[in-house]
């Protein structure tokens, strides 16, 4: 299969209505966090068994289309001794890898930030592939302030964000592009608003200076809505009408699927804000997510660290799934919560 073709499949196996990505992602420092609110260690060990149990859940991959891979997950294995990306692949769910390494300070753009990981990526593609990675993570970040981010800082990020997508495709990866506009601060959806516009200009801008093919990347944007200490907070009508007409404004059509990270939203809050998205109406792109908290919190609290909790984790997992796979079909009600 030649390299167009083979991001081709892979776009398509992505991009399917009523389903999203799992991202399980986690560095080695978050995971950990994640870990000590059920009071357990994060060794190796304890890891590969958690990862273990989200891609073993029966009937995941009816919601779950992709899923996004930590470095050591990928080299793991589960309790049957099936490597994870083909643990997953056996049930329908297409094996990525997150690639960059973290975000730094940006030289001489004081609260900005940069993310790293360029330099060498082309070689552990090699790797990464031959692993059964078949699309990977970059994410950018985006501080709020009255003055920040800088114009700078857009245009920075924006350009690792197409290197890193060009590097991709010719290796045969499909890229999801992730700007995060942080929600973090006392912002107002107004203020979320305009620096997401201008972050998404920015980065599709780059993108078509670095010849990234439209149609094989998958767009990871944040939902447009107020910071996390702002007095009023968004309804979730103002944050649907608000972020459609941000990525109306600045995403291509070409561009298959967006993939929304929850960013710090509880999982309902992130539920109905995607289903009131996918309720206004035809779009250009198809609408999904690609939840990492959003979609691990219940199952991780339900699991603590035990064996004889994996079923139960399991299900509360598939619950999630399956209400944002609703959500990405506009058939989301709240009171599925109950069931």
């Amino acid at each position: 299969m030649d390299t167009r073709s083979e991001l081709q499949a892979t776009v398509d196996a992505m991009v399917q209505p009523g389903k999203g990505l799992l991202a399980a992602d986690e560095s080695g420092p978050t995971i950990a966090k994640r870990f000590k609110t059920i009071g357990l260690e994060s060794t190796e060990e304890n890891r590969r068994a958690y990862r273990n149990l989200l891609l073993t859940t029966p009937g995941l991959g009816e919601f779950v289309s992709g899923v996004i891979l930590y470095e050591e997950t990928l080299g793991q294995k589960g309790d049957d001794g099936t490597p994870f990306p083909q643990l997953a692949a056996r049930n329908g769910i297409v094996p990525g890898i997150k690639v960059d390494l973290g975000k730094v300070p940006l030289a001489l753009a004081p609260g900005d930030e940069i993310t790293e990981g360029l330099d060498g990526l082309a070689r552990r593609f090699v790797d990464y592939k031959r692993q059964g990675a078949r699309f990977a993570k970059w994410r950018a970040v985006y501080n709020i302030t009255e003055r920040l981010p800088s114009r700078l800082a857009i245009e920075a990020n924006a350009d690792s964000l197409a290197r890193y997508a060009a590097i991709c495709q010719e290796a045969g990866i499909v890229p999801i592009v992730e700007p995060e506009v942080l929600m973090d601060g006392d912002h107002t959806i107004e203020r979320s608003a305009e620096v997401t516009e201008a972050v998404l200009h920015e980065v599709f801008d780059a993108l078509h200076r670095h010849r990234a093919v439209l149609e094989h990347i998958l767009l990871k944007p944040s939902m447009v809505l107020a910071g996390s200490d702002h007095a009023q907070q968004s309804s979730v009508a103002d944050i649907a009408v608000a972020t459609v007409r941000v990525l109306r404004r600045t995403v291509p059509s070409a561009v298959r699927g967006i993939v929304f990270l929850s960013g710090g939203q509880t999982p309902e809050e992130a539920t109905a804000n995607l289903d009131a998205m996918n309720r206004l109406g035809a779009l250009p792109w198809n609408l999904s997510f690609s939840y990492g908290r959003a979609l691990q919190e219940p199952p991780l609290q339900a699991w603590r660290g035990q064996p004889g909790n994996v079923a139960a984790a399991q299900q509360a997992l598939l619950k999630r799934a399956r209400l944002n796979g609703a959500a990405a079909l506009g058939k989301y009600e709240a009171g599925q919560e109950k069931g």
